[in-house]
């Protein structure tokens, strides 16, 4: 048990050692990008990025949700796991890309730019698709290795863009850099895979049916997750105009600023608890409750800074072109810490085999979030697509949890969590280990 625990935290560490630094790029890189495209063509290529958002639950087929999963459970499968999955989410991300033409060449006709754009963007789905491999990582709780590859494309891309930024490049270009990204640790992925001694990759009909029926039910879960997250700056440019969605999205990059870390801390415990859930249903439930704590925590410490230091961060970050995004940052910063728990509890709900609820807890977030949207965003702009977000994350990832009966035991774990003394008994523990 000790050697696991010691393999999480190497893992987690390499995990957010590595996305921090990716962070210090990121928040440069975009600072520049946000700063040289204006809000206007900033909104556009965040349209793009949400559009292109909307479909990845669907080009993933749900797949990886299930992927950790599937490897723990069948690890003697693992070639025919991951290649099925590559084969079956390249197959659906060429649809998904031929849809996304077609959706935004009806809302957006005659808008030649945003066309285009979105088009361009959307390449990054074939690359992705792709990507699944780093899944295996995952399960084999080897992800320094995705860690570091991920950082070292970014850092090439980030110096594409900067060469685009010095050149004076369009906002095409700019549109192509994500898929640049995805494609190089893709690839990079596939090699190191190989030499680690990995399965050969194989596609199996069989393998195919077994995983979509676990998947499946995440494929409209996680569009209704995608509707809620990604709606409102769709709303905001078609209801409003783009420069209204430059605001809203720098409100949201820079909400979403420490994601990664909160994103190391649940990639890395989910092996674990799902190990525990066979084996010892004590020790799941407490490492659930566990996990609950560190994420309600963290995240509440990142919400306050963040709603006190709103001003400066987005001036030094975007400058005084977007001030207008304060107060929507203020708001959702908050609505960022309750969509933590939502990744928390579909741990549990997968662990338990309760996925078939996730549609209804998803679909409800996904429609009350395009009503309130519809409503507020007329009135209030960029404030009334951040409140109808938050309201939205705390119904579905809280609220829901008791209305529906047979997960309301994990909303009992959640409620554990919010126990400070978890914390600092891990600190303890981990104190007393160092001295012996």
């Amino acid at each position: 048990m000790n050697i696991l625990k010691n393999k999480i935290f190497r893992n987690a560490s390499w995990i957010v050692g590595c996305r921090i630094m990716q962070s210090v790029f990121s928040l440069i890189i975009s600072m520049l990008t946000a700063r040289y495209l204006g809000p206007s063509n900033y909104g556009i290529i965040s349209y793009a990025a949400s559009i292109v958002a909307f479909v990845v639950p669907i080009m993933q087929l749900g797949l990886s949700n299930t992927l950790v999963h599937e490897t723990v459970e069948h690890s003697d499968e693992e070639g025919k796991i991951f290649g099925t999955s590559i084969l079956m989410s390249m197959c659906s991300s060429v649809l998904c890309i031929i849809g996304i033409a077609g959706f935004v060449s009806v809302a957006n006709f005659g808008d030649t730019e945003t066309i285009i754009t979105c088009i361009l963007y959307s390449a990054l789905l074939i690359c992705q698709a792709v990507e699944m491999i780093q899944y295996w990582y995952q399960a084999k709780l080897a992800s320094k290795y995705v860690s570091i590859v991920s950082l070292c494309a970014y850092v090439v891309v980030s110096v594409y863009k900067l060469f685009l930024l010095i050149t004076g490049k369009s906002v095409y270009w700019f549109a192509l850099s994500n898929a640049i990204d995805y494609l190089l640790i893709a690839i990079s992925l596939l090699i190191i895979y190989k030499k680690l001694g990995g399965q050969r990759l194989s596609f199996s009909m069989t393998t195919a049916k077994r995983m979509f029926s676990s998947s499946k039910y995440y494929i409209v879960s996680s569009m209704m997750v995608t509707v809620f997250a990604q709606t409102d700056k769709i709303m905001l440019m078609l209801m409003k105009d783009d420069t209204t969605t430059g605001y809203y999205s720098a409100a949201v990059t820079c909400a979403g600023m420490t994601s990664f870390v909160f994103s190391a801390i649940i990639d890395s415990a989910r092996p674990a608890i799902f190990e525990s859930r066979k084996t010892d249903e004590a020790a799941f439930e407490k490492n659930m409750s566990r996990l609950y704590c560190i994420i309600i925590y963290v995240s509440l410490l990142q919400s306050l800074f963040m709603t006190i230091l709103a001003k400066p961060v987005i001036g030094i970050l975007y400058g005084e072109a977007y001030y207008p995004a304060i107060p929507a940052l203020q708001l959702i910063v908050w609505y960022t810490t309750f969509s933590y728990l939502g990744s928390v509890r579909n741990i549990w709900i997968l662990a338990e085999q309760k996925q078939k609820y996730l549609w209804i807890i998803n679909l409800s977030g996904a429609l009350g979030n395009v009503i309130l949207n519809f409503i507020l965003i007329p009135e209030f702009g960029i404030l009334g697509a951040a409140f109808a977000s938050l309201v939205t994350q705390i119904f579905t990832n809280v609220i829901i949890g008791f209305i529906i009966k047979p997960i309301r035991r994990n909303n009992r774990l959640m409620f554990k969590g919010l126990n400070p003394f978890i914390i600092l008994e891990l600190v303890i523990k981990k104190k007393d280990k160092k001295h012996n």
